[in-house]
């Protein structure tokens, strides 16, 4: 039994050190951090959104989210404008550089795993879905609020503020 644990714990280590790795890649080559990409992306999808809806897509908190998009916006990649009608909410569409950025930027995951876990049925793609799902609950940390990467120096993303 506990030859299982110590497999897991390792297979563990090792995914996160694969993680870990290519988030430091992410950031050396296109100055953007895990989360920072995940958030362009999901802007990139829904056209316009707002600080919170975009927390709650990504699984990030908002005070995440904000400090995200306050460095984002520095570097010209969103634009952040008052709604007409409701002066408290806040719109997030990406910029021209934003947009091309989030076009060319390479996936948050390992390229050779996304062509590897897309090259799989359908039906294998879910059993790993499930299992890691499985793996999350078993943690008990089905509620904590995660990116799906971490930032360089393997920080949860959450700390990405």
């Amino acid at each position: 039994m506990k030859s299982y644990e110590e497999t897991i714990l390792r297979s563990l280590r090792r995914i996160t050190r694969a993680i870990d790795i290519h988030s430091r890649q992410l950031a050396q080559k296109h100055r953007l951090t895990g989360p920072q990409l995940v958030c362009l992306r999901q802007i990139e999808r829904d056209g316009q959104t707002t600080p919170s809806a975009l927390a709650r897509q990504i699984s990030l908190s908002q005070a995440t989210v904000t400090g995200i998009l306050d460095r984002l916006s520095n570097r010209g990649l969103v634009n952040r404008v008052r709604s007409d009608t409701d002066r408290r909410r806040v719109h997030v569409t990406l910029t021209e550089a934003g947009q091309q950025l989030a076009e060319s930027a390479p996936s948050p995951l390992q390229q050779r795993f996304a062509q590897r876990l897309e090259a799989l049925a359908p039906e294998g793609q879910a059993r790993i879905a499930e299992v890691l799902q499985q793996i999350v609950a078993m943690m008990e940390a089905d509620n904590l609020k995660a990116s799906p990467l971490l930032v360089p120096g393997g920080r949860p993303a959450d700390d990405d503020e």
